[in-house]
């Protein structure tokens, strides 16, 4: 074995063998992988091995097409066709749903009829069965052939793969960065690690002093033998049925069922024992029974079949239930490809193509921001919550999880430092990266947390509607109170703040102390990698604002950004060391006068600047920035001081009728003022030029992540634009974002952001267009469930234009 690689992957499964392919795709050769047991024994040797390009994330099914073009290319995959079914009416909306935010991102389906599903599979039973999608390029694989094919041919290209070769330690220079991988067979130096360990992987990245979010939660499939005179094809279709829980493939005329229980067992929290490898432990029938039952009521002669076996194998999941891909901040050369969270065979073909490109090129080709594998941060370093949280998002991988349902496990985690008073006004609490945050308000009512309570109502106008309406009017006429602690908010301190952040920004950081700057973080190639505010408090001294799903991704960011030679910097996450209290609405000013004896006039605190003052004797850092489009502040607060600050300024509004507000209704708010919201307005797919935020980037500043690709786009024009829809008309509309938009039989757009505009009665959307057809006034449609809706491009902003209301 040699004793150095330019890139040393770790783990032979199914990830660790596709990155190691497209490295050696790419060119790189000087590449080892190094599995401890055999290839293809852990959890890539034990999966079901069926692929399916659809999803309704446009990364995601990127990654499917391609995982299923490559293996397709290369002979390993059986192209029989999929369908995925409706067993009950809501499931059929779904299905609907799915399709209109297919199309919209380039995937030719539609939902099929009953009699049609069983043309094509005769065996489905037809009760209860309201449609199905069918996609024919879908199919299935031999998870273990795949595997060892790819590696054969990753020796071929001239990777060196090293069985029986066990990780034992990661070993780091004194400035952090990769230098050796220690093995049972001796010291191989490097200055790149991929982590695609599986189960493994964060034994793996502690080695390297990382943390990494992954769980083991069991997954059982059960092979039956073919039920005589009943023998499938082998042509059948693979089936998914998410109300009855189980996907099926055929196999030697019989079947192998899968799927997804409602109380997934989780294992090992506390790290997977090294010598578990190709065994599978022994299989569950209680807790599959359901399953089986599930798969019986779909093909009912299955009550006759003979089981061969049950496989028992539990995979590396996250919280969120999304992968981990790319770097890890603070240990220079560490990759991750790990947590493949139901994206085994169908993801791992794709994602390892990303990873690959990603250390040669310097930047993924998609946007993988969901996927950074530095997004969790430290907030899930405790390994049960971790778990709970990951439980919980194995069970809704089939189960429907409607677009307003929360999180009802592991909570509550974290709290506001106003959480009491919250609860005293009647709070329905929804959750965000673990903190516990209002959604609405029920004045008169007990609090509650709100769960999968969109089951009550369905696609269907929310029960909530008025009460959100009651907090638009008084935000917009009187003035509202929010709770915002869960904020993400980064100190930077030294003399090295100023200068990386110029560098890492698109707007202008070096501003007198006290200016709040608005800015985007940008990567090489022009386009968004984050959307965030930043205050100058000192000459050396910056806050940066950032949302609450954010914070490690925004964190990590910034840590990443630091190169060698840099004057010190130092980076600090004080989250959860301030309260933060949003005061909006034109009777703002008078209820902050109320309580303070500081001048809070609009010439001493103008927009988008900040000053310390005080609130009934208590410190507070009052930022004149909004999110609303009202006049207004969001209060810094130390914890030990807000629930003082919180009763001062409620109390002094009652008189102004201040109404408590929650997050449903800033939506409301921000789509009329044209906001954007970063992940779906904005993504790393997008530029500042595109999304409309021109006005933040400021080319004659100096250089600047990204600024060579932005004069090269302004000097050419930009070819899509994102604009403002109007939907239907006064009345409500179940659009939810990612619905097609369509122009004539034309798919020209998805919806980003969407919901009602309570000044404007109208329903509001966001999406990205032509430009010839971004004009006020196209005519244009959305599809909702199935029907096509009217729509019309209206002015990007649609209340306040000026921004007059801001500024008094």
């Amino acid at each position: 074995m040699k004793d150095q690689a330019r890139v040393i992957v770790i783990g032979g499964g199914i990830m660790g063998v596709s990155v190691a392919y497209h490295l050696a795709k790419m060119g790189w050769k000087d590449v080892m992988l190094l599995e401890k047991g055999e290839i293809a024994s852990g959890e890539s040797g034990w999966a079901a091995g069926l692929v399916t390009q659809f999803h309704t994330s446009p990364t995601l099914m990127q990654i499917r097409k391609y995982s299923i073009d490559l293996f397709s290319e290369l002979g390993l995959i059986q192209h029989v066709g999929s369908l995925r079914l409706a067993s009950s009416e809501v499931q059929l909306k779904e299905l609907q749903r799915n399709i209109s935010q297919a199309k919209a991102i380039g995937l030719e389906c539609e939902v099929i009829s009953p009699d049609e599903t069983l043309k094509l599979f005769p065996s489905l039973s037809k009760e209860s069965l309201y449609g199905a999608i069918y996609l024919p390029r879908d199919g299935h694989l031999d998870p273990y052939l795949t595997t060892t094919d790819l590696a054969r041919r990753v020796r071929e290209m001239g990777v060196s793969v090293h069985t029986d070769t066990r990780v034992t330690g990661i070993e780091l220079s004194p400035k952090g960065e990769i230098q050796k991988v220690r093995t049972n067979k001796g010291d191989i130096r490097t200055e790149i690690v991929v982590n695609a360990a599986g189960l493994w992987g964060p034994q793996v990245a502690a080695m390297a002093g990382l943390h990494i979010p992954t769980t083991p939660v069991d997954h059982q499939h059960i092979a039956l033998k073919a039920v005589p005179g009943k023998e499938l094809p082998h042509q059948t279709p693979c089936v998914r049925d998410p109300d009855n829980l189980v996907y099926l493939r055929e196999e030697s005329g019989g079947i192998v069922v899968g799927g997804y229980e409602l109380n997934p067992i989780a294992r090992w929290v506390d790290g997977v024992p090294w010598e578990h490898g190709g065994k599978a432990l022994p299989g569950d029938m209680n807790q599959f029974e359901p399953l089986l039952e599930g798969v019986i009521r779909r093909i009912p002669f299955l009550d006759q079949a003979q089981i061969v076996t049950l496989v028992r194998h539990p995979g590396a999941y996250t919280p969120d239930s999304k992968p981990l891909l790319g770097p890890l901040p603070g240990v220079k050369g560490f990759w991750c490809a790990a947590g493949l969270s139901l994206n085994g065979y169908g993801g791992a073909g794709g994602m390892g193509k990303i990873i690959a490109e990603w250390i040669i090129e310097g930047e993924p080709s998609l946007d993988i921001f969901g996927f950074h594998a530095w997004r969790f941060g430290r907030y899930y370093s405790d390994p049960s919550y971790a778990a709970e949280r990951t439980r919980e998002g194995v069970k809704y991988y089939y189960l429907l999880r409607y677009p307003n349902d929360e999180n009802e496990w592991a909570r509550p985690h974290r709290v506001s430092p106003v959480h009491n008073r919250l609860q005293e006004l009647g709070a329905v609490f929804g959750e965000k990266n673990g903190w516990e945050r209002v959604n609405y308000f029920q004045p008169g009512k007990a609090w509650k947390r709100m769960g999968a309570e969109q089951r009550e109502w369905g696609w269907t106008r929310p029960p909530y509607f008025e009460r959100v309406g009651k907090e638009h009017v008084a935000c917009r006429e009187r003035v509202a109170i929010f709770d915002m602690s869960s904020f993400g908010k980064i100190d930077l301190r030294g003399p090295g703040a100023l200068s990386l952040l110029q560098r890492l920004t698109d707007n202008q950081m070096d501003v007198p102390v006290g200016r709040a700057v608005y800015t985007q973080f940008l990567n090489t190639k022009g386009n968004v990698e984050g959307d965030v505010t930043i205050t100058r408090l000192g000459a050396d001294y910056f806050r940066l604002i950032t949302g609450s799903n954010f914070i490690g991704n925004d964190l990590g960011y910034v840590r990443m950004g630091i190169r060698p030679g840099d004057p010190p910097v130092e980076i600090r996450d004080v989250t959860e060391e301030l309260a933060v209290i949003g005061l909006w609405g034109p009777k703002a000013r008078e209820v902050l006068q109320a309580v303070s004896k500081s001048d809070v006039s609009n010439k001493a605190i103008p927009y988008m600047s900040s000053a310390m003052i005080e609130i009934q004797g208590m410190p507070v850092l009052a930022q004149r920035v909004t999110y609303v489009g009202e006049l207004g502040w969001e209060f810094y607060v130390p914890v030990e001081h807000a629930m003082q600050v919180w009763d001062a300024l409620y109390a002094a509004g009652e008189k102004f009728g201040i109404e408590p507000g929650g997050y449903k209704v800033l939506d409301s708010l921000r789509l009329e003022k044209g906001y954007r919201y970063y992940s779906m307005d904005v993504t790393m797919l997008e530029n500042p030029y595109m999304a409309g935020l021109g006005f933040c980037v400021r080319l004659n500043k100096g250089d600047f992540i990204g600024r060579d690709a932005l004069v090269k786009i302004k000097e050419q024009g930009v070819t899509q634009k994102l604009c403002t829809l109007l939907v239907g008309d006064k009345d409500y509309l179940t659009i939810y974002g990612g619905e097609a938009v369509l122009n004539g039989k034309e798919v020209v757009g998805r919806l980003r952001s969407a919901g009602y505009g309570f000044t404007v009665k109208r329903n509001i959307a966001y999406s990205y267009l032509p430009v010839a057809l971004a004009k006020i006034g196209t005519k244009l449609e959305v599809e909702v469930f199935g029907k096509r809706v009217a729509a019309e491009v209206a002015e990007d902003v649609l209340y306040d234009p000026k921004g007059d209301r801001l500024r008094v």
